[in-house]
């Protein structure tokens, strides 16, 4: 007879499998676009307004079959769209743009782990907001952060840096986007959901980019390997990893899902290396363990304290 223990277990491993899937295939769709900008010639303009107008509906597809017509009723509430509006262009267009442009001066390896430094600036805005000092696990984060930073854009020496200052600045700003992105909408999230925030998040960034780079404004050289590429990004790198990961989070907790996520930065650097044939050495890699180890520590902090990244994404 099967213990209740392992019983229980089941649900625990679906949650693993799912965030892991998540996470994964977000690396895989930012060394995809690495290919589609540096082989194909695509632009990361064009592939952010597909990405954001596709997947927005698709994502709202998958809302209606379940909400049905509450996914209107954001629109009726005055303060609810002027957030909404906040976060599709401030948040969701400004992380995409600025994750693809860093991949575009860059590579998807160095791009997603400096995303990954949005955590240590949420902690810090948290302590400043609430008016306190920081725990020693904090201030150990921080430390490594800037130290894994430094590691990764200059290989350990100060004399020179081991990438563009625009992959860096792009890099750097990525990760600013991404701490305002998941910090912005949390009241629009616990009221409408992520899917249906996400989803209005997407389409809207998507349409208000459109006129910044309209849609067929295109850019690159079109294959059978190009096509799937983009069919990729959106189905499986936006659409399928948003939906394995926000499902996770109902077998774990939020600490528990963002420290599974550090599969998404490693799967983008072990991917362009074997792929792409980055360059990524000793040096690199101990940036990004650096960098990642701040997810472990900062996930060690109370789940009231936690600041989780399940409103990613990319």
């Amino acid at each position: 007879m099967r213990s209740a223990n392992a019983v229980m277990s089941y649900p625990r491993i679906n949650g693993i499998v799912m965030v892991l899937t998540g996470a994964v295939l977000w690396g895989i769709s930012g060394t995809v676009a690495q290919y589609l900008f540096q082989q194909r010639g695509f632009s990361p303009e064009w592939l952010v307004v597909i990405r954001l107008l596709f997947s927005g509906i698709l994502l709202l597809g998958f809302a209606y079959r379940k909400e049905k017509q509450r996914i209107w009723g954001i629109w009726k509430n005055k303060r609810d769209l002027v957030s909404l509006l906040l976060f599709s262009i401030l948040g969701m267009v400004a992380v995409q743009y600025t994750y693809f442009a860093a991949i575009h001066h860059g590579n998807a390896a160095t791009a997603t782990v400096l995303q990954y430094l949005a955590p240590v600036l949420i902690t810090c805005y948290v302590a400043v907001r609430s008016k306190r000092l920081p725990v020693l696990k904090e201030i150990i984060a921080v430390v490594l952060a800037l130290l894994g930073t430094f590691l990764l854009v200059t290989q350990g020496s100060i004399h020179a840096l081991s990438m563009s200052g625009w992959a860096l600045f792009w890099g750097l700003l990525s990760a600013v986007s991404l701490a305002f992105y998941t910090l912005q909408p949390h009241k629009l999230l616990a009221a409408w959901g992520s899917m249906i925030v996400v989803g209005w998040g997407m389409l809207l960034g998507g349409v208000g980019f459109s006129f910044i780079h309209p849609p067929w404004r295109f850019e690159g050289q079109w294959s059978t390997p190009s096509l799937f590429a983009v069919l990729f990004i959106v189905v499986f790198g936006t659409l399928i990893a948003f939906y394995c990961y926000l499902e996770s989070l109902t077998y774990l907790s939020a600490s528990e899902a963002s420290l599974l996520a550090c599969a998404e930065p490693l799967s983008a650097a072990v991917l362009s290396v074997v792929w792409l044939q980055v360059a990524f050495g000793p040096v690199e890699w101990a940036g990004t363990a650096c960098i990642l180890s701040t997810i472990v520590i900062l996930s060690m902090v109370t789940d009231k304290e936690t600041v989780n990244l399940n409103r990613k994404k990319r």
